[in-house]
């Protein structure tokens, strides 16, 4: 007869595979980071090396350098006749930032799509009774969903512009007329960019408005860190409005997504004149110069694929990760007991202020009347 697995030895066994794996997957995606040094090192021994006096290759050098000369043109930087720092923009572009960054979105997918075949969904632990509580208003969803929204039009397009020449240009160009269809995309694909690029940043700005006296350190965090969101152990952490995953996510909006706002807004400013007459040229803390607008598209790209692979892992958890989750962004309400369950604190609150129904009721358009039943 065989023998009845030990529970406690099989739980045991499941958190040291998915810690392994979770190692596997960051030490993967930190392994290729090790090249920064050898070139570094690289770099350190080649300037160890005495250099031979060419007076041809001291000129070039000096050009490379941005010395000015002379010329005709009266415009911005017209007497440089190299700019050094556009090769090293290049470089850098389809060097590191080409050749690892864009990992980090496809080792977010794999792993969350492991997480989800071996897990699941997390489910509620109590049959929903129909009560439901008021968890976002009409406007807070408004913002999400139109920030929501144009980031996937901003992801798409811009991974396009990343990537587009590399893996999609190759595949279309063995179909008849597949450059011509290339090139409109990308036309397209950048209009689309510009366009929902300042539509984002004002649903970035009004989230932060809104939700950020939520969102700082509080009670439950420590907790909600020490059981893994609730993956460690049988019971789940405390919480109160936000958990601490939740104020995690919004840290990242006010840093990386910040980033690319500001970054975003300088490389577009020079597309649209006639932006000038809302934003004084003389407000902006720096020059727009081709050297600025080279170090803002690197920000603007670093800082994008990292969020964007953050984002995954928060769209995951919103949608197909967490049961009644989505509820709660497309209505409004959540039942009472996903509340209970996620953020026990914050349903507590609200039941001492009187806030939660004791019977089901209809509260907006969609819900049905349900059968009245008590906490």
């Amino acid at each position: 007869m065989r023998k009845k697995a030990d529970p406690a030895r099989v739980k045991r066994r499941k958190r040291i595979a998915v810690w392994s794996f979770a190692f596997i997957m960051v030490a993967s995606l930190v392994a290729p980071l090790s090249g920064f040094l050898i070139n570094a090192i690289d770099g350190a021994i080649a300037q160890e090396k005495p250099a031979e006096s060419n007076p041809r290759a001291n000129f070039w050098r000096t050009v490379k350098g941005g010395v000015e000369g002379v010329s005709t043109d009266k415009g911005a930087e017209a007497n440089v006749l190299i700019n050094q720092g556009g090769s090293d923009w290049t470089n850098f572009r389809s060097g590191p930032v080409f050749k690892y960054l864009p990992w980090l979105v496809v080792g977010m997918l794999a792993l969350i799509t492991l997480y989800h075949l071996l897990h699941g969904k997390n489910r509620l632990e109590r049959r929903p009774s129909g009560i439901l509580v008021k968890r976002w208003s009409w406007f807070e969803r408004l913002v999400h969903w139109v920030t929501a929204i144009s980031f996937i039009f901003l992801a798409i397009t811009g991974l396009s512009m990343l990537l587009g020449r590399t893996l999609l240009l190759p595949l279309l160009s063995g179909i008849d007329g597949g450059k011509a269809a290339f090139a409109s995309w990308s036309q397209f694909a950048i209009q689309v960019h510009n366009v929902m690029g300042p539509v984002m940043s004002v649903g970035i700005v009004l989230m932060i408005v809104m939700w950020i006296w939520y969102n700082f350190p509080g009670r439950g965090d420590w907790g909600w860190i020490k059981a893994g969101g609730g993956l460690i152990g049988n019971k789940h952490p405390s919480a109160g409005r936000m958990n601490f995953g939740e104020k995690v996510w919004f840290w990242v909006i006010c840093t990386f997504g910040l980033v690319v706002v500001v970054s975003g807004l300088l490389l577009v400013l020079p597309t649209f004149p006639q932006l000038a007459q809302y934003i004084p040229m003389e407000a902006i803390p720096v020059a727009l110069t081709r050297d600025t607008m080279q170090e803002a598209n690197q920000f603007h790209i670093v800082a994008g694929l990292i969020w964007m692979a953050i984002a995954i892992g928060h769209i995951y958890i919103g949608t197909a990760g967490t049961e009644g989750a989505f509820q709660g962004m497309s209505t409004g309400y959540v039942t009472a007991e996903w509340a209970e369950q996620h953020h026990n604190l914050w349903f507590s609150k609200l039941r001492k202020e009187g806030k939660v129904p004791m019977r089901p009721e209809r509260y907006s358009r969609g819900h049905s009347a349900v059968r009245q039943r008590s906490l």
